[in-house]
């Protein structure tokens, strides 16, 4: 496994001025966040924009910020090392789906040293496809080129989530009763690496996220559950590398569940990013959500 860049002190308390650091960026607020951030810290910041996710407002923020398709590992590498880039880190959801769709392979275009990695994994099937094999091959591919990977989260700390009752209201017994069912079915489902998310009403599992991700995972709860009250409860994996797919929640997830019906998102605590507390916070007690950091 390739060597986490930590120290002692972690790198948001050191001094970056003028230091280089490349940002992979995924989907989603995450990655701006972390841009910003960086920035902040004095960093000078080149990004890779995965093609079709992230964020065009990067470009505004990041000292240089390209396109790339997901597929283009050798471009990537090349980016980062003609900028001088040595530590980079990843930032963001990369929906696996693609890989599933004949028309994206074209669109993000594998290149030879994408091949060269991944063979195992989709020509001669010796390998799988869950995200842990996947991120971890992607990790050493760059360390192979030069570049080694940090977490996010140790520039961004305050991201991560304090145990806790978050909103107004806390659960009910029959609530909590679900979220602790939920957790024991969340981790075994991470210890799996199918999916970070499990759906529970009344002690019994509505849905299990997988390859959709956790949006798209309480959507379709809305058809299963009609009459709502449902609990989502997400979790990390039990040896969760925090350098990639670290659970993520924010106004988006509190919005989804108030949409399909649901009343409590119950999330692990100094493992998993919430965007925007405030104003994550604000909208579930706006809207009845429950929130609970166990």
């Amino acid at each position: 496994m390739i060597q986490v860049l930590q120290n002692a002190s972690s790198p948001s308390q050191q001094s970056a001025t003028g230091q280089k650091i490349g940002l992979v960026a995924g989907w989603g607020d995450f990655p701006v966040h972390v841009a910003k951030r960086l920035k902040r810290q004095g960093f000078q910041v080149y990004c890779i924009g995965i093609l079709d996710h992230a964020d065009p407002q990067l470009a505004d923020i990041c000292d240089d910020y390209r396109v790339f398709g997901m597929g283009r590992m050798g471009a990537h590498v090349r980016y980062f090392r003609r900028c001088g880039v040595e530590q980079a880190t990843m930032a963001g959801k990369i929906f696996k789906t693609v890989l599933y769709q004949r028309s994206q392979w074209l669109r993000h275009l594998p290149d030879l040293t994408f091949w060269r990695h991944f063979y195992p994994n989709f020509v001669t099937r010796t390998a799988d496809c869950r995200d842990d094999t996947l991120l971890l091959t992607v990790t050493r591919l760059y360390a192979a080129g030069g570049v080694q990977f940090a977490s996010a989260t140790d520039f961004a700390p305050e991201l991560i989530v304090k145990k806790g009752t978050l909103t107004k209201v806390g659960p009910s017994t029959a609530q909590q009763k679900d979220i602790q069912f939920g957790q024991q079915i969340a981790r075994e489902m991470g210890r799996l690496d199918i999916g970070q998310s499990v759906i529970i009403k009344h002690q019994t599992v509505v849905a299990v996220e997988a390859i959709e991700g956790t949006d798209a995972c309480i959507r379709r709860v809305a058809d299963l559950c009609g009459d709502g009250g449902f609990t989502v409860v997400k979790v990390a994996k039990p040896d969760q590398d925090m350098r990639f797919d670290v659970p993520t929640v924010g106004v988006g997830t509190i919005e989804s569940i108030h949409a399909a019906g649901g009343n409590v998102l119950a999330i692990e605590a100094d493992k998993t990013i919430l965007l925007d507390e405030q104003a994550t916070i604000e909208a579930a007690n706006r809207l009845g959500i429950v929130v609970v950091a166990a």
